[in-house]
């Protein structure tokens, strides 16, 4: 069977009727919305790209990440020296069911030449408003990044034990994490399992960390990926108000009184809170200006809290 005829990780999202297939010397995407009957959509090459391993949809099947495991996750490919489209994720966006290429992400720090370093598993994390997924890399550790932006996409986060030996190659490192109820899994070939969470940042508040742990899930399947939704909650409203504030199109005067008005609303309960909500999603007309989507999720998050107290 030639490398061309078969597929590593297909990963299916049934809620969108779409699978993106890692097929080792190409990725595709397909339509699924009738299982016994796919169709493929549109099939992608690229000659950085030694192994396509696996693919995630972003969050509004908008987005495909291909991984690339080089050398099967063998070889040291995140060395000063080697491009960095060597053993990386692609990212293209669909658009009228074709994919279009749009960057490559790796890790932006050089490890040593004693270090296995590929992309390899992964998930979404569920912060609202934003693409973000934690990956493993082997010896690399693992990378929280952002692909919000396709054409840019930058780490966050990250966290790496070092080589498991200075004075030789030894195969180890981050074979797969995942984000689970809020805490970060990581198999760790050579060393055991290792257990993270996030931290507040200049690139990340502590509001989208909470927003993103008040999705609960009872099994997860990274291969069966499902569609993220957020509960109503205060930090939900919390984590697009500071995504508005990163933006910098709404004034700090202005960022402080939605924040008050959101206070006070959390204060209060029954017919007041729901007052207090009412006056805070009207008085957010005022801010469209600076990114309508963004306004919109904030105001759906308020009303629907006003929704659960009614």
């Amino acid at each position: 069977m030639s490398e061309r005829s078969q597929c590593h990780d297909i990963t299916v999202y049934p809620a969108l009727g779409l699978a993106g297939g890692a097929c080792e010397g190409h990725g595709l995407l397909l339509d699924i919305s009738n299982p016994v009957n796919p169709r493929r959509l549109d099939a992608v090459a690229d000659s950085n790209f030694a192994y396509w391993h696996s693919a995630t949809f972003s969050n509004d099947g908008t987005k495909l990440l291909f991984s690339d495991e080089w050398g099967g996750g063998s070889s040291p490919k995140c060395r000063e020296g080697d491009k960095p489209e060597w053993g990386a994720n692609a990212i293209f966006t669909i658009e009228n069911g074709k994919l279009k290429f749009q960057s490559y992400y790796k890790i932006p720090v050089y490890q040593t030449s004693l270090e296995n370093c590929v992309a390899h598993n992964g998930s979404l994390i569920p912060i609202p408003g934003r693409d973000v997924m934690v990956q493993a890399w082997y010896q690399g550790g693992i990378s929280v990044f952002d692909w919000t932006d396709p054409a840019k996409p930058f780490e966050i986060a990250s966290f790496d034990r070092g080589p498991v030996d200075a004075t030789r190659m030894v195969s180890g490192g981050s074979w797969s994490v995942y984000w689970y109820n809020g805490a970060i899994v990581s198999s760790e070939i050579a060393r055991g399992l290792d257990i993270a969470q996030m931290v507040p940042s200049e690139f990340v508040t502590q509001n989208e960390i909470d927003a993103a742990n008040t999705v609960k899930w009872d099994y997860l399947n990274a291969q069966g990926q499902p569609q993220i939704s957020w509960p109503p909650s205060f930090p939900l409203a919390k984590a697009y108000t500071d995504q508005l504030e990163r933006k910098g199109c709404v004034n700090a005067t202005r960022i402080g009184a939605i924040r008050s008005q959101i206070a006070t609303a959390e204060r209060a309960s029954g017919a007041a809170r729901n007052t207090a909500l009412s006056g805070l999603v009207r008085d957010l007309e005022q801010d469209r200006g600076c990114d309508p989507k963004k306004v919109d999720l904030l105001k759906k998050a308020l009303q629907d809290l006003q929704a659960r107290v009614m």
